[in-house]
């Protein structure tokens, strides 16, 4: 079993999942001491008030002055400036990884940077919500979840298998995947329904704003992500846009097949339709 305590840790961005990897690493007593960096001074108060860091700075490259264990918790597209700044202050021995979800171009991005003896895997946890902020936060949000790991040709292998064994300490079941195939798979189950959910909203709200008073829990369920940070999104959306843009035109095929049957009252072909995406989304279940 590989070590996994870590002296201090930093945490870059306290929201949901930062503050809840702060909540999970002291429950799991995985660390001495947390530090937490961020851009509002209140939230990074609140979290010290709650107990989920032990102290913090505005400074990302003091709050990782000496950490054993840097966690990149803030919105994707703040990433590579991140860790420019942070470099100069990576101590040797150091172990970089994130909680993003996007891998594709930031994964090798990163690498590209990390000082000589700092090691830097990526990891995606499938925990949070369409909640962002640390309220919600807590230390079983990783317990049985998906957490994906991101090597690469480049990775030290007794850094990925430290990063592997720390999410399983934190409670998620781990699947290594190649960085590409992490942002194709999530941009189909997870990226591109983010912005059917918006799209839809916003359709309703151009036909008649007044309809969602009469929206039932179908809707609810529909577009409940819709409800997510419009700024963590948007930086998802555009680091994954490659994908995005090839999937988006696959859904609008769909939506013109659909489109067709109704226009031919096409009783069987749009039941047919119905009744492939009901066996598919049946294996979720």
């Amino acid at each position: 079993m590989h070590d996994v305590f870590f002296n201090k840790t930093a945490i870059l961005g306290v929201g949901l999942v930062g503050a809840s990897c702060g909540l999970a690493l002291k429950e799991k007593r995985l660390c001495t001491a947390i530090v937490g960096y961020g851009r509002r001074e209140e939230n990074l108060r609140q979290a010290k008030r709650r107990g989920i860091i032990d102290a913090y700075s505005l400074d990302s490259r003091a709050a990782c002055e000496d950490a054993d264990l840097v966690i990149l918790a803030t919105p994707v597209g703040l990433f590579s400036g991140l860790v420019e700044q942070i470099r100069p202050s990576l101590k040797k021995g150091a172990l970089v990884t994130d909680v993003g979800s996007v891998k594709g171009c930031l994964v090798p991005a990163i690498e590209a940077v990390m000082p000589q003896g700092v090691e830097y895997i990526g990891s995606h946890p499938i925990a949070g919500g369409d909640r962002s902020g640390i309220e919600d936060a807590r230390a079983d949000l990783f317990s049985n979840a998906l957490c994906i790991v991101t090597p690469t040709s480049r990775s030290d292998q007794k850094a990925m298998e430290r990063v592997v064994e720390l999410w399983r300490r934190l409670g998620a079941r781990v699947e290594l995947l190649d960085p590409d195939m992490h942002d194709e798979i999530y941009a189909t189950v997870s990226h591109l329904p983010h912005l059917i959910a918006y799209a839809l909203v916003n359709t309703v709200g151009d036909i008649n704003p007044d309809y969602l008073d009469y929206t039932g829990q179908g809707f609810r369920d529909t577009t409940r992500i819709a409800l997510s940070s419009p700024e963590m999104w948007r930086d998802i959306a555009l680091l994954n846009r490659d994908n995005l843009i090839k999937f988006i035109g696959l859904f609008r095929n769909n939506l013109d097949t659909l489109e067709r049957l109704l226009v031919a009252a096409d009783d069987a072909g749009i039941e047919e339709e119905f009744r492939k995406a009901q066996a598919l989304r049946r294996k979720l279940q």
